[in-house]
Parts: C-alpha cells; sequence; structure tokens
C-alpha cells in the first residue's frame, strides 16, 4: 500500500522539485532541507569538544562565557553561508529549525548542554524583525531547543536600538555599534540561570558580548554560546 502514496510524491517532486538549499542539487525522498552529500562535506569545527577554541578565546578578558562553540565555518562560497543566506535574505525559514536541530544533537551526545537551563536566541531589533518577518536566531534556537528539551526563552532580552550593519566595521568599530544596545526584560525569571545564547553567525563577539554582559548583570546567572558558524576575520 506503501507504493502508491510514494509513487505520487515522485510525481509531484517532478512538477515542484525541491532542492537543497546549500547546493542546489534534487533531493531525495527522504532528504529535506539539504542533501546529503551537504550534510557530510559541511565542515564541522567541532569547538565544542573543547574550552580553548577560536570562539571561546574571543570572550577571553571581555565578558565571562563559560562555553562557546559554532557548528561550522562562515567563508566565502561554503554551504552554510548559503544556508544562512537563504535563511535571512530569502525567507526560508525552516532552515533555521532544522540547522539547530542537526547541531543541537551533536552538542547533546558530547554533553555540552549539560548542566544549562534555559535558551535565549540573540534578538533583533523590532523594527527589523517586522521587515525580515522573523528573527533568524530564534528559528535556530526552536531547533536547538527540541533536541535538548531546554525551554526557549525568547522574549526574556529585548533589543532597544538599532545597530546597523556590522559589515565592513573594524572590530572596535563593531564593539561600540552594539555597546547598550539590549535589556533584559524581565530579570526575576533569568536570575540564577546557566543561559544559553543563540545566534546565526559569530564574527568578533562584540554582539554576544552586549547581550550576554547584561545578562551577567543580573544575580547568579551563567551564559554559554552556540552559532551556527564562526567567521574568521
Amino acid at each position: 500500500m506503501r507504493y502508491f502514496p510514494e509513487l505520487w510524491d515522485d510525481f509531484i517532486s517532478l512538477l515542484f522539485p525541491r532542492l537543497c538549499f546549500a547546493c542546489g542539487d534534487h533531493l531525495l525522498r527522504n532528504e529535506k532541507i539539504i542533501c546529503t552529500g551537504c550534510y557530510v562535506e559541511i565542515p564541522r569545527t567541532n569547538y565544542h569538544l573543547s574550552d580553548d577554541n577560536p570562539v571561546a578565546r574571543l570572550f577571553w578578558g571581555r565578558c565571562l562565557i563559560e562555553k562557546a562553540a559554532a557548528f561550522s565555518f562562515y567563508t566565502r562560497g561554503s554551504r552554510i553561508r548559503k544556508l544562512i543566506h537563504n535563511l535571512k535574505y530569502n525567507g526560508i525559514r525552516e532552515i533555521g529549525p532544522e540547522l539547530g536541530r542537526i547541531y543541537a544533537l551533536t552538542l547533546g551526545s558530547s554533553g555540552f548542554t549539560q548542566g544549562m537551563d534555559i535558551i535565549i536566541p540573540v534578538p533583533l531589533h523590532p523594527s527589523r524583525q517586522r521587515q525580515r518577518g522573523f528573527n533568524q536566531s530564534d528559528s535556530i534556537a526552536l531547533g536547538v531547543s527540541e533536541v535538548t528539551g531546554l525551554p526557549l526563552c525568547s522574549n526574556l532580552v529585548s533589543r532597544v536600538s538599532v545597530s546597523g550593519t556590522q559589515t565592513r566595521r573594524s572590530r572596535y568599530e563593531r564593539w561600540t555599534n552594539v555597546e547598550g544596545i539590549f535589556s533584559v526584560t524581565d530579570p526575576e525569571k533569568v536570575a540564577g540561570r546557566h543561559v544559553l545564547l543563540v545566534d546565526d553567525v559569530i564574527t568578533t563577539g562584540s554582539t554576544i558580548e552586549s547581550c550576554a554582559g547584561e545578562l551577567l548583570k543580573i544575580g547568579g546567572v551563567k551564559v554559554s554560546v552556540v552559532a551556527l558558524a564562526y567567521a574568521v576575520v
């Protein structure tokens, strides 16, 4: 009996081909969002396996981050860059949760998320979120939450001013561009918790530093960080 649904699925795929959002190749029946080839070939940083990794070092002497890691490398022409571009600028929202689930499986199996209490995605300013229609970090965090079981708390931190794009800014300019742009909306719900901050891309760490800095002003708070990609500058 399963033959007919599968035949119908194949017929629909001929009319409306499902394509990998990383390479553009046709997806097979059991594939979604990305093909198996891209899933295998996306380079993993494995930063979650070491406390002394390039992402963690970004915050040394700047902000007390417990753990920090990124899934892959954000480089020109990379598969992860194409996926994030399709998520942010082409509105392919399902990419976020899917990549979040993929990364969370790796994080969970290594014990990286052990002892963490809640997930907070790095927020967009409301005007930018209205323009884009969604927050890409929130969609990534949703996938991480589904796999880890950690509650997703999207409204505990807000972005109170528009920072402007970080592209082509120097390290110092990036830091001053995001200084004081975040606010914790309900400190009592954050107090004493170990927060996992989730973002799409980490470059200099300035945005994360600004966001984490507000959280760390609250008593007993610990902060860890993950992102889908790390951009080497």
